[in-house]
């Protein structure tokens, strides 16, 4: 897998990495991207197999809410033909690992998820990359974690949790801190099979009654913006050593492919900013929460549409002057240092964390000359 896969006219100032399941985890945490749900009874194993699902590199098969509680049996099974169609590939030689999306399965409760471990064989699980547990609580964690943890010694194979916070005992305030707090230490006693935190935004709308309009970011609105808040104060602090991925987008995008040397033409997060259109509402609206996404710590984002993939993608990118400063950072024992374009102050301790995270994420997406190359890797001009 290679995110940001563009035309042979353009060029990276730093190449994106290629990066599979067995990635080294501080790094593949970083190459998650755009991560898209579907139902677990859909059947993309050909596509998969074929390698004509391309720029989709993250994928979650749902035995959730995306399928009714009836055709669970159906789906475990349909999951199950999928990772044994890719193992015998793999085995035969017909498909690299390198080809083979990051699957993820989201099960429907530890019940389910107990069920199915047992079902799963050690050919299954090496071509899997994990699990995400959804409603993750302080009162079931361990019990996913402790059989996370159980399954990977038993077959010999790396999979690893990504839990999604959400549910009222976060949702509440007067439950919130306690609730976090019991969960990032429960979680912390695992943290090497925690690959990301995901957070539930849909479901904290739904819970105050709320959903944010196509011109609307998930950061406008106020009970779900103090849920996003906390859960970054305790999961993405420096010594958690976790991403944290954004909340859905959850609307559809449509644009026509004219006028794209016009785009060029124009700053995208001057744009964003001043709400001056750039495509339409659609993209426009993913594209301005993404930009804040990044300015907050968010590494990728949930998405539930295919077109969302390349826009989300592109914009994990890093651009060449955010580079030089963390290179600078990185390479400096301590003080203070003006930046290689003499625009700004690098503390060097301070901004230490910071640069070590844009050094991982150029690993996977690439580092661009400027602003306007995000642009040209969307749309491939």
């Amino acid at each position: 897998m290679r995110h940001n896969q563009v035309l042979s006219t353009f060029t990276f100032f730093k190449d994106p990495i290629s990066f599979n399941k067995f990635t080294g985890k501080q790094l593949l945490q970083y190459c998650l991207g755009a991560t898209l749900y579907m139902p677990g009874t859909k059947d993309v194993r050909q596509k998969i197999l074929s390698g004509s699902l391309y720029p989709l590199t993250s994928m979650v098969m749902c035995f959730e809410d995306a399928i009714k509680e009836d055709d669970v049996t159906i789906a475990e099974e349909n999951v199950l033909d999928h990772l044994s169609a890719i193992s015998v590939a793999v085995k035969n030689n017909d498909l690299s690992v390198d080809d083979i999306p990051l699957i993820f399965l989201r099960v429907r409760n530890s019940d389910q998820f107990i069920s199915f471990l047992e079902k799963i064989s050690k050919d299954q699980a090496e071509v899997l990359s994990g699990f995400v547990f959804p409603k993750f609580y302080s009162s079931n964690a361990e019990i996913y974690l402790e059989k996370l943890k159980e399954i990977n010694n038993n077959l010999g194979v790396t999979l690893y949790g990504m839990p999604i916070l959400e549910g009222r005992s976060i949702a509440y305030k007067e439950s919130r801190v306690g609730e976090l707090d019991l969960l990032s230490k429960i979680v912390f006693e695992y943290k090497d099979l925690i690959l990301n935190i995901r957070i539930g935004g849909t479901d904290f709308s739904s819970i105050f009654g709320v959903r944010r309009s196509i011109n609307t970011s998930i950061y406008d609105i106020l009970p779900v913006r103090d849920c996003i808040s906390d859960i970054l104060n305790f999961f993405n602090r420096d010594s958690m050593e976790y991403t944290v991925s954004a909340p859905v987008w959850e609307y559809f995008l449509a644009y026509k492919k004219d006028n794209l040397e016009e785009l060029l033409k124009k700053n995208i997060n001057h744009n964003l900013l001043s709400r001056n259109t750039i495509v339409n509402d659609a993209i426009d609206g993913l594209l301005r929460e993404i930009f804040i996404d990044k300015a907050n710590g968010f590494v990728g984002k949930t998405i539930i549409h295919p077109s969302h993939i390349k826009f989300v993608n592109a914009m994990q990118a890093v651009t060449k002057e955010e580079y030089e400063d963390a290179v600078q950072i990185l390479q400096t024992s301590g003080g203070v240092i003006k930046s290689a374009r003499a625009n700004k102050m690098n503390e060097i301790n301070p901004h230490r964390n910071w640069a070590k995270g844009i050094a991982l994420r150029a690993e996977a997406y690439g580092v661009i000359a400027e602003e306007s190359d995000f642009l040209k890797i969307m749309f491939n001009l």
